[in-house]
Parts: C-alpha cells; structure tokens; sequence
C-alpha cells in the first residue's frame, strides 16, 4: 500500500481543476511516471483513501491552518479499507513553510481505538515492530495527549496516483469524489450516512517533490494553466459543514487541562519531528 511509497519529506503544490483536466494532466504524466503499484489497474491506477482526523476541542489544528501558521501540523488515522487485519496508519502530517514533514506507523487495527483514547504505545501495537516506527508513534501519542485530540472528522476520496519509477522523487495524485462528515469516536468506517462535498465535481490535484521542480512539470502546470490554490481536506471539511458541528458539538475532550504528567513512560523519550 501507500506506506512504500511515502515521502516523508517534500514539497507540494495543490490545484483544484475539473475532471477534463484532470484526464488531460493523467496523459501528460505517463510518459514520466510510473502508475502508483497499490492499484490493481495500470490504466487508472487508482484506490480508496480513508482519513480519521484528531483535532481539540477548541479545533486547534484548523484554526492553524486558517490563521496560515507557518509551523503547523494534523493528526489523523488513514486507511484504504474495512479489513479488520488491515494496518491503519497514525500520521502526523507537518507544514514548516513550504515544506512537509511526513511520520507515521502502521497499527494494528483493533489497537486504534485504545490509541486515540490515550493509551501509551509499545511494539506490541505496530504492525512491523521497529524503532522508526515506535518512534512515530510515540510521537503522534505525545501529540494527542499534549493537544487534548480526540476524533472529529472523517474524510474519504478515491486517488488515482502516478510516481516517479525506481525512487520516489515525484508523485503526482489526483483525488476524486472527496466526501466528509463529522466523527466524533475511533471509529474507522468506509461508509458514509449524510456526506458533504467540500469540493464539488472538482478534483484535487497534487504535485509532489522532494528536490527540484522538474522542467516537464512546469510545461504541464503552463500548458493546464494551473493555478495553485488551497486543498485542505480536514479544514475545508470544516468550513463547509460549519466549525461547530465538530467542537462544540463534540464537547469537552477527555484529556483537557494540564497533560505534562500524562503517564509517558519515564526513560522513553519523544522524538521531536
């Protein structure tokens, strides 16, 4: 799955365009990426994304975003279907300037919930016991404790992907049919009751790069006439839905006040990012 294909540190420029471009940027693209492999079909190589977001009550990581903090992050847990031996993801996602920082941990499913409640993590909850990854999730853990995070949203998109072959320079994403409600438990649903549309018909799409902007990639920004332009997923979820359905609806987290004393293991230290 995606887990592969990560880059936990790029650049990315997003660009909301309508379903003809998108299929025109899918044929300029081929002759320079490879499809993404976590898709069963080379043609449109595409699969389904699900995203859990953790926020505050007081939806600290939204209003970052809205306020253009320039060191910001997200919390979320992202998966691809509803097997319970499935992994989830537990990422954090962060913005310094321009440039985004990427760490995450495959988890064992039925250890989620007990996770985003607060419980600390050990080896025993990863997927692929290890340091890297115990290392982020002691961090996204220390995060939600430090925060007061709880679950507020559930976001879901179908992503066709396209990436540079024998390394992952370059990635090219083009989301589809984005839905969004809110999610106030850990739970990881694939369906949806009453979804919202935050972007319409509209497709979101990404070019992502670890170095240099590639030449070809210009050309094709210059012959789309792209313009860059915010993508949020979680906060723009938001903002159609209206920011109270997801804080004051949701109410106090059960971690709010002072959490320097959470029980963090002494002798286990938190990386920082």
């Amino acid at each position: 799955m995606e887990n592969d294909r990560m880059q936990t540190q790029r650049f990315e420029l997003k660009f909301q365009v309508p379903e003809a471009t998108a299929v025109a940027a899918r044929h300029f693209v081929r002759p320079y990426l490879a499809p993404d492999d976590s898709a069963a079909d080379p043609d449109f190589p595409a699969y389904p994304v699900h995203s859990l977001y953790l926020d505050s009550g007081d939806l600290h990581t939204y209003r970052a975003t809205i306020n253009g903090d320039r060191d910001r992050y997200k919390l979320r847990a992202r998966y691809y279907d509803d097997r319970p031996d499935s992994p989830v993801f537990l990422e954090i996602k962060r913005r310094v300037d321009r440039c985004i920082y990427k760490q995450r941990a495959a988890v064992i499913r039925s250890h989620v919930p007990a996770l985003l409640g607060g419980a600390w993590p050990t080896t025993h909850d990863l997927v692929r016991p290890g340091a890297k990854d115990l290392a982020a999730l002691q961090k996204f853990c220390e995060l939600i404790r430090r925060l007061g995070a709880r679950p507020r949203a559930r976001v879901a998109y179908e992503r066709e992907a396209w990436t540079s072959e024998g390394h992952n320079a370059v990635r090219v994403t083009m989301d589809r049919s984005v839905l969004c409600e809110p999610e106030l438990g850990p739970r990881l649903d694939t369906t949806f009751s009453a979804p919202a549309h935050p972007f319409g018909n509209n497709v979101i799409l990404e070019i992502k790069f670890t170095n240099r902007f590639p030449d070809w990639l210009a050309v094709m920004v210059r012959t789309f006439n792209l313009v860059q332009g915010g993508a949020a997923k979680y906060v723009d979820s938001v903002n159609v839905l209206g920011p109270v359905r997801f804080a004051e609806a949701a109410g106090r987290s059960p971690f709010d006040g002072d959490l320097s004393r959470a029980n963090s293991p002494v002798g286990l230290p938190v990386p920082a990012l």
